[in-house]
């Protein structure tokens, strides 16, 4: 199993490394990038939800507060990119522990109405206070510099991200395979059958919530500065809904799954344009056909059909 996790992060990394030889403009650096940020949230997230357990339909609230504790902090007040950063990862992580408390109680579609609150409250709150968050217009946001170098052109934020996703993949896959792993998955399975064993099932809950939390924060600051502009739809409903459905679509349980599930919906509405005033229907069909002959997610199933099966 160490060797499969490892020659697998390996293997992303040898892509990662050579994929901009293939990548020959700005704007297919710049898509990759957009694809890499969705990768990391959903790296967080598939652990939360694939391993888990536990739904969320409101984490784009935790990248819209990364990504605006950021900008504020960096663009009104002058702090250094990288203390705003770890200001709003912690803030958000704090947010994230007391809300996990009361709503981890709740299970299936209530949680899923309260993860979805969540959501909406914090997009009303960024739409709302105009004089900081400048609205639905958004603000601009200043470069991200470290040690006077600041980071400028979709070649050096490729790398950026690029390093930042195998850092994500890492950190998931060692977690999974740890005894917190265990723990998450048992209660995944079963709550009841976890805490006959042992395991603090409320506790492990709200560590993952939170960890899901601050992976997707730490993306949304990287992503305000990369951008330069954010806006409140970065942290409204369907852009949550978007997040959960390249979990499930690559595949729950599956760190890999996640990240190639958020590599194809990033890329696919850009291949698509080619059907014009068709391309949401093309994309919501390709899905579709996709969750009902592969219902384990695309990467899981591939794995099963390609694995050989052991002998009786």
């Amino acid at each position: 199993m160490l060797i499969n996790r490892n020659a697998s992060l390996l293997l992303l990394a040898a892509i990662i490394a050579l994929l901009p030889l293939a990548l020959t403009n700005n704007f297919y650096l710049d898509v990759a990038i957009l694809a890499g940020f969705n990768a990391v949230v959903c790296v967080g997230l598939n652990l939360l939800i694939g391993y888990a357990g536990q739904i969320s339909l409101g984490h784009a609230g935790f990248f819209g507060i990364g990504a605006y504790a950021s900008g504020v902090l960096v663009s009104t007040y002058k702090w250094p990119p990288v203390l705003a950063l770890l200001t709003g990862a912690a803030v958000v992580g704090v947010l994230a522990f007391l809300l996990a408390k009361p709503i981890l109680r709740l299970k299936g579609h209530y949680l899923a109405m309260a993860t979805l609150g969540i959501g909406i409250i914090v997009s009303i709150i960024l739409r709302t206070e105009t004089g900081i968050t400048g609205g639905p217009d958004g603000m601009m946001v200043d470069p991200f510099t470290l040690f006077g170098f600041e980071l400028y052109g979709e070649k050096v934020w490729y790398w950026v991200v690029g390093a930042m996703l195998i850092l994500a993949v890492w950190l998931s896959l060692n977690l999974i395979d740890s005894p917190v792993g265990r723990a998450l998955r048992a209660v995944h399975g079963s709550e009841v059958a976890a805490e006959v064993v042992g395991v603090d099932t409320t506790s492990y809950k709200v560590m993952v919530f939170v960890l899901s939390a601050v992976f997707a924060s730490v993306a949304g600051s990287l992503f305000a500065h990369y951008t330069g502009l954010i806006t409140p739809a970065k942290a409204d409903f369907f852009k949550s809904i978007e997040l959960v459905t390249m979990v499930v679509f690559g595949g729950m349980a599956s760190t890999f799954g996640a990240v190639v599930g958020a590599v194809i919906l990033t890329l696919l509405p850009q291949v698509l344009t080619v059907f014009q005033d068709y391309q949401e229907m093309v994309l919501g069909a390709i899905m579709m056909l996709t969750m009902v002959f592969m219902p384990r997610g695309l990467l899981p199933t591939l794995e099963g059909l390609l694995t050989p099966r052991r002998r009786a």
